[in-house]
């Protein structure tokens, strides 16, 4: 009768995973569009809250060894649910990249643990399948692990990461590449050593996430944060894969290809092969920067009260959002502007760059946050012919991606794909300094005839051009 009854939960439990997963497709059918992003999670989080109740349900059916080892789960699950509710609270949406990077790291991590535990823990000789999938889970998650650690710790400017160089990158990848492979192979080979070559293929691949993120620049962060999500995905569904958990392997199958998906795109914005970027060119460092001349000319600068005769006065406006808007969370006040202008008859939108930010989609989810229309959200293909006829395009924030030296030879980010704002009429960019951007060359929009500047924190500045609008139009 037990035995029957454990068969009965195994095939309830396997239905229950099946409408986890289920949920975990339409949540991220969802997320395709920032209306419905957040309805998106929620539907997502549903699904992950029933599998998790199924697994303990599974758990106390079918009976436990161990009565510490489950209060050691039920504490861990405790501590992470606080921590994540705390930081999704409390972290500000400047620094959401970072957060991001971070659940990678344990989403790497915890993938890894699992597939090692299946390693090692079996009493009898695991079987190919099992040291296949579960070696890839633990090669993949630990190099998941150290690569998001040095992302995030890249994203927050920490001093020391700044200032990490790698000479030889190249020859240490293909060192920690070779030997990752080789362990991995010896696992599969000779499995009767198993925690001998389990333990060197952690080693190796987190040695291997650590030279693989190093060399890497800020400017190709958001392409970094979309390869190393599709890693934790990835991970995931192979440790699933050797547990036989149809939730995790479907769960780990969506992120991995939606995050291998997003960085072949992310790629593509910045017209540059993915495996390219991965090698650390474009924004690795100030040297690349410093053999090219800088732009020649000064900084014009502007008022807020002449910037809102600009705008009260065009037919047609432009906003360039960057990732300094986000930074001084000014994105509700660039929405009010928006919203004032067209109040008064003036044609507005938001050019939208694809790398624009830290992460892919950063300033969707920001003007998403603050209600600004979807439609009136352009991206660059469809934005760039319109700058010709807008009056005013003002750049709140953005740098590289508004860059005109993209488009010669000889630059840090020539080739890169950017919004045509210096063909607007006029150009006003509202900048908290005279600091350069990721790619650490100056801006040569900065520089040109019809651009003036307007300095400053861009929610005070932008709260001064509100005011004045409002009394041109009252």
């Amino acid at each position: 009768m037990a035995t029957e009854t454990i068969g009965a939960i195994d095939i309830v439990a396997w239905f229950v995973y099946l409408f986890s997963a289920v949920m975990f497709v339409v949540g991220l059918h969802y997320m395709n569009s920032p209306k419905t992003a957040r309805k998106g999670n929620m539907i997502s989080a549903f699904g992950m809250v029933v599998a998790v109740l199924m697994a303990f349900i599974v758990l106390f059916a079918k009976g436990f060894i161990s009565t510490v080892a489950v209060v050691i789960l039920v504490v861990g699950i405790a501590i992470g649910a606080i921590a994540g509710v705390v930081s999704a609270k409390k972290v500000k949406m400047t620094d959401m990249p970072q957060l991001v990077s971070v659940f990678n790291t344990v989403g790497g991590g915890a993938a890894a643990l699992v597939a090692l535990n299946d390693i090692l823990t079996k009493a009898e000789t695991p079987d190919i399948v099992v040291l296949i999938t579960a070696g890839l889970g633990v090669v993949i998650g630990s190099v998941t692990f150290t690569g998001s650690l040095v992302a995030a710790g890249k994203l927050q400017g920490l001093k020391f990461m700044r200032k990490l160089t790698l000479p030889a990158k190249g020859v240490w990848n293909v060192v920690f590449i070779a030997l990752t492979l080789i362990a991995f192979v010896m696992l599969c080979v000779q499995p009767e050593q198993r925690l001998l070559w389990s333990v060197l293929a952690t080693v190796f691949a987190l040695c291997y996430g650590l030279v693989f993120v190093i060399p890497i620049g800020g400017a190709d962060m958001p392409v970094v944060i979309s390869v190393l999500n599709a890693c934790t995905g990835t991970a995931v569904a192979m440790s699933g894969l050797a547990i036989d958990n149809v939730a995790l392997i479907v769960a780990g199958a969506l992120v991995g290809s939606a995050g291998v998906t997003l960085s072949i795109l992310m790629a593509q914005a910045m017209n540059r092969p993915l495996l390219s970027v991965l090698a650390g060119g474009f924004g690795g460092g100030s040297s690349a920067a410093g053999d090219a001349e800088g732009p020649e000319g000064t900084m014009k600068e502007t008022t807020a009260d002449d910037v809102a005769v600009q705008l009260v006065y065009a037919e047609k406006v432009i906003f360039v959002p960057g990732f300094g808007l986000a930074q001084a969370q000014a994105q509700r006040e660039l929405a009010d502007l928006g919203e004032l202008l067209k109040g008064h008859g003036v044609e507005v939108s938001y050019a939208i760059h694809p790398v624009a930010g830290r992460m892919p989609g950063h300033m969707n989810v920001l003007l998403a946050e603050a209600n600004v229309p979807y439609e009136e959200l352009v991206d660059l293909d469809d934005i760039n012919p319109q700058f010709s006829s807008a009056n005013v395009a003002l750049v709140v924030g953005a740098n590289d991606v508004t860059n005109p030296a993209a488009r010669r030879p000889g630059t840090p980010v020539s080739g890169m794909p950017i919004l045509d704002v210096d063909m607007a009429q006029n150009v006003v960019v509202m900048k908290r300094g005279r600091g350069k951007g990721y790619a650490g060359i100056e801006n040569e929009l900065y520089f040109k005839d019809n651009s003036q500047m307007l300095f400053g924190d861009a929610k005070a500045g932008l709260q001064a051009v509100i005011a004045a609008v409002k009394e041109l139009i009252a």
